[in-house]
C-alpha cells in the first residue's frame, strides 16, 4: 500500500474523520435503548470478535516488552474513552461532544513535550493556550453547558482525548516496530474479554422492552466494527507512517462530519459554539505547523 505517500494519509485521514465524526450520532442512537455502559461494552466486545482471528495469528508478535503499550492501547486508547464518550453523551449533544473531541491533538502535544521530548516551538505553545481557551469556552457557555452537571459531564470528553493522546504517543515511540494491524488485533485482544465480564453482569431486560432496539443495536454493531475495529486499524497505521501530531489532526475534520449529523438530527448549535471551536481549531492549525514548515 502507499502508506509513505502524502496523498494517501490524507485520504485515510479523510475517511477517518468520516467514521468518527458519525461515531457520535451512531452512540446517541445506541443510547435510546442501552444504558451507556452496555453501549461502550457492546462496541468494544464487537470491535475484538471482528479482530479476533487477527488476534490469533499475530499471538506470535506478542513480546513481553511489548505488554505494558500494548495494554496502554487498548485500554487507554479505545475501552477507557468508549465508556466517558457513552457517559458523557448521556448529558450533552453528539455534535458537541464532536468538538470537544478536537482537544486530541493539543493533548498529544502536551503528552508529547512531558512524556516523549517532542521538541516544540513557541508557536505551538501559542496553539496549545487557543485549544485550552476554546475547550474552557465550550464546556463553560451556551444553553446547554451551564455550569454545574453538564460541565461535569463535558469534562469527561476532555479525560478521553487526555487518553487519546498518551495511546498516539506510545504507539508512536514504542510500537513503531509493529504494523498498524499487529497493534490493533493484540491490544483489542485483551479489551474484548474485559468487555464480555462486564456485559454479563448487566440488566439487558429493560433493553428487550424498549421499542426498535434492533435498530440501536445495530447503531452500535455498526460503531463497534466500523468505527472502532477499522478505524483503528487505520489509524494504528498511519501513526506508524505519519507523525503523531499529524495523526491526531484527524479531529480537526471530525467535528465538520459531527455538527452535519447533529443539525439533521435537530440538536442545536449556536454561534457560541462554533466560535469557541475555532480557537481550537486555529490552535490545532498552530501546533500542526511545525510539520508543514519542516516539509519545506
Amino acid at each position: 500500500m502507499h502508506w509513505k505517500k502524502p496523498w494517501f494519509q490524507f485520504a485515510i485521514l479523510m475517511l477517518l474523520a468520516f467514521i468518527w465524526g458519525s461515531s457520535f450520532i451512531l452512540m446517541k442512537i445506541g443510547l435510546k435503548s442501552f444504558n451507556s455502559e452496555q453501549a461502550a461494552g457492546i462496541r468494544m466486545l464487537l470491535a475484538s470478535l471482528v479482530l479476533l482471528p487477527y488476534s490469533i495469528k499475530n499471538l506470535k508478535h506478542l513480546k513481553k516488552k511489548d505488554l505494558k503499550s500494548l495494554l496502554i492501547a487498548g485500554f487507554i486508547g479505545s475501552f477507557i474513552p468508549a465508556f466517558l464518550f457513552t457517559k458523557a453523551q448521556t448529558q450533552i449533544d453528539s455534535a458537541l461532544a464532536g468538538m470537544l473531541n478536537s482537544l486530541t491533538p493539543v493533548f498529544t502535544l502536551i503528552v508529547g513535550m512531558l512524556f516523549h521530548k517532542t521538541k516544540f516551538k513557541w508557536l505551538q505553545v501559542l496553539g496549545l493556550i487557543m485549544g485550552l481557551v476554546g475547550a474552557l469556552g465550550l464546556i463553560t457557555s451556551g444553553e446547554d453547558l451551564s455550569l454545574g452537571k453538564v460541565n461535569s459531564y463535558a469534562l469527561l470528553i476532555v479525560l478521553a482525548t487526555i487518553f487519546y493522546a498518551i495511546n498516539i504517543n506510545t504507539i508512536k515511540s514504542k510500537l513503531s516496530h509493529l504494523t498498524g494491524v499487529q497493534i490493533t488485533s493484540l491490544a483489542f485482544f485483551f479489551t474484548g474479554p474485559a468487555a464480555l465480564i462486564y456485559l454479563l453482569t448487566t440488566d439487558f431486560q429493560p433493553v428487550f422492552e424498549t421499542p426498535n432496539w434492533p435498530i440501536h443495536f445495530l447503531a452500535l454493531a455498526t460503531l463497534g466494527i466500523v468505527g472502532t475495529a477499522i478505524a483503528m486499524l487505520l489509524m494504528n497505521s498511519l501513526i506508524r507512517h505519519a507523525s503523531a501530531i499529524y495523526a491526531s489532526s484527524v479531529t480537526y475534520i471530525i467535528p465538520v462530519f459531527a455538527i452535519g449529523w447533529g443539525i439533521l438530527d435537530g440538536e442545536k448549535i449556536t454561534i457560541i459554539h462554533l466560535l469557541f471551536m475555532g480557537f481550537i481549531l486555529l490552535g490545532v492549525y498552530l501546533i500542526n505547523k511545525k510539520k508543514q514548515t519542516a516539509a519545506k
